[in-house]
């Protein structure tokens, strides 16, 4: 038994250490980089992720040329959308979008940083695996319905690198499949053009939190309109409120609620603290407000009395409403 362990580990880390060389030799192909430099854009991939996935994949994929908080906030940073669906013979769902939207975050982000791209897709598997091949630069890809992006590094024979929360070596064919649920959509990045159009983004976001966004009658679910919606809602007692719609299961709710917040498509607070360093490296107002609306986000996604939950919602929208009138100036 004991030699059979042994025997077992020993092959787990030649196996283990021979994927390294070969994550390192796929960088080198792809970079020119020599094995040292190659090798610790490798060992990288054992930090921490970030605080939002698309930003911080967005950064690694630029080699750390930019900070994080920098190109979350060139993306739009901070937004609100605020939706429940009901469907004869379901429960009710309820969706939160705080970060900025509809517009597409990373590409967004790729634009008000003056970085050449090309957004394509396909709906052809041969095509896109052709794209996917004859890249000789950073490439994104969003998989599934949901468009979860993904780098990829290289692909090589019938094996593709990917970059999704540390770097593996994935078989091409499952690769593939993962990706073609969607419409193999790919965001090749170029070379960078100028100076980032910071006062763009601001513009973009101060916009669409005070609205219009859309142009039509969904508006009322964005930005601080759509604040003012869930407000309204959480402290309505009819059957449009809160206390009636998830009356026979209140913890789902309050769940959701954490998850939009704090997780899917947000980072910690509704993305607000990590605006709020993008507001501090480029050197603007509303720095001190985003934090402190950061921090009564994250006070509401860990649920509570609906009046009281509606209060903290009242509250950091005066905030913020505070801070886009000063960066609006």
């Amino acid at each position: 038994m004991g030699n059979g362990s042994g025997t077992s580990a020993r092959g787990n880390a030649m196996t283990e250490q021979k994927s390294f060389k070969r994550l390192v030799r796929v960088r080198m192909e792809r970079t020119g980089e020599s094995y040292t430099t190659a090798r610790r854009h490798v060992l990288k991939d054992a930090r921490p992720t970030g605080q939002m996935h698309d930003s911080w994949l967005l950064r690694e994929m630029l080699d750390d040329e930019w900070s994080e908080a920098m190109l979350a906030g060139l993306a739009g940073g901070i937004g609100f959308m605020y939706f429940v669906f009901e469907y004869k013979g379901h429960a009710p769902t309820m969706t939160i979008v705080a970060r900025h939207h509809p517009a597409p975050f990373i590409p967004t982000a790729l634009v008000h940083a003056n970085i050449a791209h090309e957004v394509t897709s396909t709906t052809s598997a041969r095509k896109a695996e052709q794209r996917l091949r004859a890249a000789d630069g950073p490439v994104i890809c969003l998989l599934g319905k949901e468009k979860h992006p993904v780098g990829v590094l290289g692909a090589d024979g019938d094996e593709v690198t990917v970059h999704n929360r540390g770097t593996h070596v994935q078989p091409l064919a499952e690769f593939m499949a993962g990706w073609g649920l969607g419409r193999h959509e790919m965001i090749s990045i170029g070379e960078r053009l100028g100076e980032p159009d910071v006062a763009a983004a601001v513009r973009m976001t101060c916009e669409h939190l005070t609205g219009p966004v859309l142009g039509n009658n969904f508006d009322v679910n964005f930005g601080f309109s759509g604040m003012r919606k869930l407000a309204e809602q959480l402290r309505d007692k009819g059957k449009k409120g809160w206390a009636q719609r998830w009356a026979g299961d209140p913890a789902s709710v309050g769940k959701r609620l954490h998850d939009c917040l704090e997780v899917e498509y947000t980072a910690r607070g509704g993305t607000r603290p990590l605006y709020a360093e993008f507001l501090q490296e480029a050197g603007l107002p509303g720095v001190r407000e985003f934090r402190e609306s950061g921090r009564l986000w994250s006070e509401i996604a860990n649920g509570g009395d609906y009046d009281e939950l509606a209060d903290k919602v009242d509250e950091a929208r005066s905030i913020e409403e505070r801070a886009i009138r000063q960066l609006m100036l």
